[in-house]
């Protein structure tokens, strides 16, 4: 297959095409590179296969990615295999210095089978397995290339021009499932110029703070996203009103930024639910709001009372009693150490609440 370069093949990533058994990745741009991998790596583990990583050095041997190919594996029947040929495998010794084009000149890594080994594996294919071969060069062994030539992917990560920034910064929001707003890409080109990496980064953060399926305006993009992070009692204020998609949102994006999981528990969850609780079984005895406010000890008139007899009346006493027993015996096992997977504990709980 002829060479394409890194945006060519991240389109042609985003169809349903299958993709060539063998993908070998080359260039100067070290961002692209590991972009074009890890981009690769999400749509086949999507599919069910299994990373499995190898790095070949100075004293490497080419062979460990056939051996890694060849044996089985009992629980990856389908693997993708990225195999990383670092720089000083290739600029270490004097016949390595021989031009690439070159087929007579010695290769370190024949005697081991190596690199004449693993492109006659290439020819005849890697099935059921994916193989990426990923150089940190310029170019490609020749031996390498023209078995790759015939039915595998070369895919050359060269510096973009600048009028390919911000159709690079659209094909990075299309591998994170996201939508640029009209004007956003070229606003990330300018504030970014050439550098690929920020822009990535940018939408990294843009798409933490973004509900799903929404399109990341130009507006996400240049707002500072410390100021987007969910403020303190904005989470009991969703779950106050029972807004379910806002609140899980909130909780994924103030762990995202650094937040506790028994932090938000202790101190916007379990205080939520105990003024709910307070304000329904005052309610069940008919007591008005300002006893309930008192009970909460906020004003009547406060929002904190609103919204706390709002979410009573929502969820109701034997719900709101079921949750905060829940929520308490969820405080206890966080701090005791017997739950760890404390953040889907959270959803799940939250989910059984507003479910």
């Amino acid at each position: 297959m002829p060479i394409e370069n890194a945006l060519g093949f991240l389109r042609n990533l985003e169809g349903s095409r299958p993709l060539p058994g063998t993908i070998v990745v080359f260039g100067p741009h070290g961002f692209l590179r590991e972009f074009v991998v890890s981009t690769t790596a999400g749509r086949l583990a999507a599919k069910g296969y299994k990373y499995r990583s190898i790095q070949i050095g100075a004293g490497g041997d080419l062979a460990a990615a056939l051996d890694e190919l060849g044996e089985p594996d009992l629980f990856a029947a389908k693997r993708l295999v990225v195999c990383r040929v670092l720089k000083s495998h290739r600029d270490r010794g004097g016949d390595e210095l021989a031009d690439d084009d070159d087929e007579s000149a010695p290769s370190r890594a024949a005697p081991g089978g190596g690199e004449a080994a693993l492109a006659e594996t290439i020819e005849s294919g890697v099935a059921p397995n994916h193989l990426m071969l990923v150089y940190e060069r310029d170019n490609v062994p020749a031996r390498i290339r023209k078995a790759a030539e015939k039915s595998s992917a070369l895919v050359n990560c060269l510096r973009p021009f600048d009028n390919q920034i911000p159709d690079y910064a659209l094909a990075f929001a299309r591998a994170r499932g996201r939508k640029l707003g009209a004007g956003s890409a070229d606003f990330l080109a300018a504030r970014h110029a050439g550098d690929l990496a920020a822009i990535a980064n940018a939408l990294d953060k843009a798409a933490l703070l973004a509900e799903d399926g929404k399109t990341i305006e130009e507006s996400a993009l240049s707002e500072p996203g410390a100021r987007k992070i969910p403020d303190l009692f904005e989470i009991a204020d969703s779950v106050a009103r029972g807004l379910a998609s806002r609140v899980l949102g909130q909780v994924d994006r103030a762990l995202a930024f650094g937040r506790d999981p028994i932090e938000l528990l202790a101190v916007e969850i379990i205080p939520a639910l105990r003024r709910m609780m307070i304000a329904a079984t005052m309610l069940s005895q008919r007591r008005g709001a300002a006893e309930i406010a008192a009970a909460i000890g906020a004003s009547p008139n406060s929002g904190l009372v609103t919204r706390a007899i709002d979410g009573a009346r929502r969820f109701g006493l034997q719900r709101l009693k079921k949750s905060y027993a829940c929520a308490t015996e969820l405080d206890e096992s966080f701090k005791n150490g017997t739950i760890k997977e404390r953040e889907q504990a959270l959803g799940v709980l939250l989910l059984d609440l507003m479910g």
